[in-house]
């Protein structure tokens, strides 16, 4: 096995074609093809399924994968040591998180990041599936369930309070009641939410006039007027034209938690990001 067939095999499982893979290292996409399948037969493993979307990597190219890029690290720490960087970072990351989330606390963070460590570039997927850390679907990822899979490093990173919102200048609803009070909420795959929940526990009569499962857009529907809304309140309290109203009792807010796979507790791009991630949003 040599650094340089890893070096390919890294840049094909970061750009998802041979094609995409050779023109990204500077080598011919045959030199590039050989390479790959010397490296398979020295681990004697398949890494990639060949398909018509491109190369996919296997579970034992997976495997593979997260010691490749230590090494790699360590490759870079030795050229950046002796070229006198040894403070910059280099390659990239992939994190998950829900849409708000991703959107309203990590961007600023992230930025921040970039600014420190522009070498590092950061994927950012915003949606509600869950991104497998085990199957290195994700690098980094953010949730308000906790990580379940044994071999995830994770901890809580902060809890989050809730709010209700109104546009500016509309009636508030009476607790305990709500008749006729048009309500924003969860689409029914996430009706079971706390928030969701708790919504319609102290608002038994409103009626339910727009479903969402992204928060920015139950925020934008709230600050137009559709509705009564329940937002985190790092959201809701930064939205212009809404206000938040006292329904009596406080909606349950979430806790959020990070995680990553335990076999990247050493790559010196994913510690620093974590440490500033905790350093600015941990409570």
């Amino acid at each position: 096995m040599e650094w340089s067939d890893l070096r390919i095999f890294l840049a094909v499982a970061r750009e998802g074609t041979l094609g995409a893979a050779a023109r990204k290292l500077g080598q011919s996409q045959p030199t590039m093809g050989r390479r790959l399948r010397a490296l398979e037969q020295a681990v004697g493993q398949t890494l990639f399924q060949r398909t018509d979307g491109g190369f996919v990597l296997t579970d034992e190219g997976s495997a593979v994968l997260s010691h490749a890029e230590r090494i790699e690290e360590e490759v870079l720490a030795v050229q950046r040591q002796l070229a006198g960087h040894d403070r910059h970072l280099d390659g990239a990351l992939r994190v998950s998180s829900s849409d708000w989330f991703g959107i309203h606390l990590l961007t600023p963070v992230f930025a921040e990041f970039t600014r420190m460590q522009p070498r590092v570039v950061i994927e950012l997927l915003t949606d509600a599936r869950l991104y497998s850390l085990p199957r290195r679907e994700a690098d980094l990822a953010f949730r308000i369930t906790p990580f379940r899979e044994p071999e995830v490093i994770s901890r809580r990173l902060m809890h989050i309070e809730y709010g209700v919102y109104l546009k500016s200048g509309l009636k508030s609803p009476r607790p305990g009641d709500g008749a006729g009070t048009p309500i924003i909420t969860m689409d029914t795959a996430f009706g079971g939410v706390p928030d969701a929940v708790w919504l319609q526990r102290v608002l038994p009569n409103a009626r339910i006039v727009s479903r969402s499962n992204n928060r920015d857009v139950q925020a934008q529907l709230c600050a137009h007027g559709v509705g009564v809304a329940v937002l985190p309140r790092p959201l809701g309290d930064t939205l212009a034209g809404v206000k938040r109203i006292d329904l009596g009792e406080q909606p349950p807010g979430r806790n959020t938690y990070v995680g990553y796979h335990r076999d990247l507790k050493r790559l010196a791009r994913l510690r620093a990001l974590l440490d500033l991630v905790i350093e600015r949003l941990a409570n």
